[in-house]
């Protein structure tokens, strides 16, 4: 992928492009098809995966057997950096969501790339912390907001950080069924099914094959009760 095209929040769009090109160019290139898992919870390994042309869903196994979404990682992004960090085993399943490719480094390489590249070990930091951020600020959602409040801070998350701009609005072409909405809103699948027509009805969203369209980005961060800009 050419370097202008990663997206600002993610690994790659952080760092500066000569550590980049330093990066890209010690990691291993694997092209993977869609459901592949390429990290798996529990495995005792660590590498890193940078996303390079890629759409990937984070998963994690829970009591009953179910798999619960915790996010989603486009190109551009890192996935398996806490391991590589302390050595412990993979806290989540990482599983493509469309034919992809991406990029592994060996935690040896990416230590010493680390090393030599204090600014992009600080992003890497930051990384952290975002999602950290991230996971605690989507507890107090579950505990403080109504489904459809939650379910509207989920679509506009995604749709600031990977939508793209169409004459409709901003479209998710993200490939999420309800019961993966559900588990990212900690909510029923059927609540979030009368959440989405609610949004539907008032013209904020629209719907179609494996997208959503934000037709109307101030009334979903309205719903959202969301300030200022992402």
């Amino acid at each position: 992928m050419d370097n202008t095209t990663w997206l600002p929040g993610t690994f790659l769009g952080r760092i500066e492009k000569t550590a980049r090109d330093r990066l890209l160019a010690v990691a291993i290139r694997r092209s993977v098809k869609e459901s592949q898992v390429v990290l798996r919870e529990g495995a005792l390994e660590s590498h890193v995966i940078l996303l390079d042309d890629a759409l990937a869903k984070v998963t994690v196994e829970m009591a009953d057997g179910r798999q619960a979404l915790l996010a989603i990682r486009m190109s551009g992004d890192l996935v398996g950096e806490i391991s590589a960090l302390n050595g412990t085993p993979r806290t989540a399943t990482v599983t493509a969501c469309r034919s992809s490719i991406v990029r592994i480094v060996h935690r040896s390489e990416f230590r010493a790339f680390l090393r030599a590249n204090p600014d992009a070990a600080m992003e890497v930091a930051g990384i952290v912390a975002d999602r950290l951020r991230w996971a605690n600020r989507r507890r107090v959602d579950f505990a403080s907001y109504s489904v459809k409040v939650r379910l509207a801070r989920v679509l506009w998350e995604i749709a600031a950080a990977y939508g793209r701009r169409s004459c409709e609005g901003l479209v998710i072409n993200v490939r999420l069924t309800q019961s993966e909405l559900a588990t990212l809103c900690g909510a029923a699948e059927i609540s979030v099914q009368k959440a989405l027509g609610s949004l539907r009805g008032a013209g904020i969203i629209g719907t179609g094959y494996r997208e959503i369209v934000i037709r109307d980005s101030d009334g979903l961060r309205a719903v959202a009760d969301l300030d200022g800009s992402p």
